[in-house]
């Protein structure tokens, strides 16, 4: 199905925010571990600790960018503009309501008028939306040709093309995101067992060197944060739910 260009354009948007969020969180982490092998005083000199307090400030720059800016807000929202459009489009493809009507001119004007009434009530997305497929018609050809097919044609393609690629979408998110909460916190979990092993080490033995456990820490919390912030079980079980759903339709 091609969708009309308001669909393309929140799709766009949400990507391109999703990606904007997780760089700086990611900007984040990497100056938080900075920060923290920084910390170990590894040399007495200003210029040390002229670095020590730039990485501190870059990573508070860009904690307010981030709560400024709220990329995860427009994300969201975007994502949710693009679904309500693709909901219209394929009821207005499959001659639903409220398209069921008998001329095609009556249904273009409804479509029409539900599409400015969307893009009105989210015109606060304008900045992210602008640039992107602004163009593209909102009643592609394809659109038309599947509302003009016979009803069994038209079933067959919400078949195939709406409910069959939608439970194997959701089926390959939930088994995406299982394998990626398993290495992520799998990841956290040895950070953390390195650096008890270390603290173990200087309890047997005190006069030992301690290794420093501060970077193993933050890499620790980190990566934890990142399961937290992806969600990645909540994911793969609310994606498995969807697909089996979508199965029982």
């Amino acid at each position: 199905m091609k969708y009309p260009g308001l669909y393309n354009s929140a799709d766009v948007a949400s990507n391109e925010q999703q990606a904007t969020f997780l760089r700086l969180i990611r900007a984040e982490y990497v100056l938080l571990f900075l920060a923290s092998v920084l910390s170990l005083d590894l040399s007495p000199s200003k210029a040390y600790f002229g670095v020590y307090a730039a990485v501190f400030l870059c990573s508070m720059g860009v904690l307010i960018f981030r709560s400024v800016t709220k990329p995860e807000q427009v994300w969201y929202q975007a994502r949710a503009l693009a679904e309500s459009v693709k909901t219209l489009t394929w009821r207005f493809a499959m001659r639903a309501q409220p398209f069921d009507d008998a001329r095609a001119a009556d249904a273009r004007a409804d479509f029409r008028k539900l599409m400015e009434g969307i893009l009105d009530s989210n015109r606060h997305l304008g900045s992210a939306l602008s640039g992107t497929d602004s163009a593209s018609p909102q009643t592609t050809d394809q659109m038309m040709s599947i509302r003009d097919s016979p009803l069994k044609e038209r079933k067959d393609i919400y078949l195939q093309r709406r409910i069959c690629d939608q439970r194997k979408w959701y089926e390959k998110k939930a088994r995406s995101n299982k394998r990626s909460a398993k290495v992520w916190m799998g990841l956290g979990i040895f950070a953390y067992a390195l650096g008890f092993s270390f603290i173990v080490v200087r309890i047997a033995d005190p006069a030992i060197p301690g290794w420093p456990t501060e970077p193993l820490i933050v890499i620790a919390a980190s990566l934890i944060g990142w399961t937290q912030i992806k969600k990645f079980n909540e994911l793969a079980s609310a994606y498995t739910l969807t697909a089996h759903e979508i199965g029982l339709t």
